[in-house]
């Protein structure tokens, strides 16, 4: 069974450096504003270091996980990508909310015409970095899939800074590491474990070194297959493949119900004689995750909340 990696890169245990950081000591990624009394941090990102206002008025964001964090933290934003939303962010959908470009093409005459005093991108909107910086301080809170969970609480505890929710955030980001800590330790009696992600009818698989690598890496369930490639999109596979490897777990994401096309559901797609041969099918081990959450917003506060209480369901 694996040691679960810390959400923060100190040798210290989480709960610790949130306990110091009460005390006054920087969190990773920020310069301490309150310790200061300066009107702005310095935040260390995934292309850089950028000065950024303390609570910031106008925000603009192209990334739906930070939006996630954002709007679990009550933090209003002007801007937003026209994209798939989750149904939990379905409100950001309406005209109420500026609508500045997609998710990998920004409108930058509507990014300027807001005055954005913050703008953020991750992931799919990372690279339109260098533009959007020449508008207004910008921020890239992609998190490196490598090591998820250490970049994740970085991303999460910059926007605490940024926003002042400090507090709020230690206290949700303690709770999932001992969560994590429950959950390594069930995994580790649960068997094999294959993520799957089905699309137009075809399936790919996602090994421990892929953007799914998580519920090996740091959630302790044994791959079912080490090979696996680090593609990003994943490795073509077949029925045949699945039975070969006949896993105790089948984690199923569902890529057409995610970006919200219509197409042949993942049960329908899996329900073959071969996947039915598997020990995950005979056993009830097929799990369908919430598409939406691990697909479009990865890396948001809530939804890791979400996909850490979705493996556990699955080996508890």
């Amino acid at each position: 069974m694996r040691a679960v990696r810390p959400l923060s890169a100190a040798a210290l245990p989480l709960v610790a450096v949130l306990a110091l950081s009460a005390c006054g000591s920087e969190e990773p990624g920020t310069e301490n504003a309150a310790a200061s009394g300066s009107s702005e941090i310095t935040v260390d990102h995934a292309q850089g270091e950028t000065e950024v206002p303390v609570d910031p008025e106008t925000v603009v964001v192209f990334d739906v996980g930070v939006l996630s964090t954002l709007d679990s933290l009550d933090v209003e934003v002007a801007g937003v990508p026209e994209a798939t939303f989750p149904e939990s962010l379905e409100q950001y959908g309406d005209d109420d909310y500026t609508k500045v470009g997609s998710l990998f093409e920004p409108d930058y005459e509507a990014v300027n015409a807001l005055e954005p005093d913050l703008i953020i991108v991750a992931g799919r909107s990372a690279a339109a970095y260098p533009e959007l910086s020449d508008i207004a301080p910008t921020i890239d809170l992609t998190v490196d899939n490598t090591d998820f969970f250490t970049s994740f609480e970085e991303r999460v505890t910059a926007l605490a800074e940024i926003f002042g929710e400090e507090d709020a955030v230690a206290e949700r980001l303690a709770a999932l590491e001992e969560r994590i800590l429950e959950l390594e330790e069930a995994a580790g009696d649960a068997g094999t474990g294959l993520f799957v992600m089905t699309n137009a009818g075809e399936v790919s698989a996602y090994g421990p070194d892929t953007r799914f690598g998580l519920i090996h890496n740091e959630l302790g369930i044994e791959p079912a297959d080490e090979e696996l490639t680090a593609a990003d999109h994943g490795d073509a596979i077949s029925f045949e493949y699945i039975a070969e490897k006949n896993p105790d777990m089948l984690f199923v994401l569902d890529r057409d119900a995610a970006i919200g096309e219509s197409g042949v559901a993942a049960g329908q797609v899996l329900d073959n004689d071969l996947v039915r041969s598997t020990n995950a099918w005979e056993d009830d081990a097929v799990h369908y995750l919430d598409s939406a959450v691990w697909y479009i917003a990865p890396n948001g506060l809530p939804s890791v909340e979400t996909m850490v209480e979705e493996i556990a369901a699955a080996v508890e």
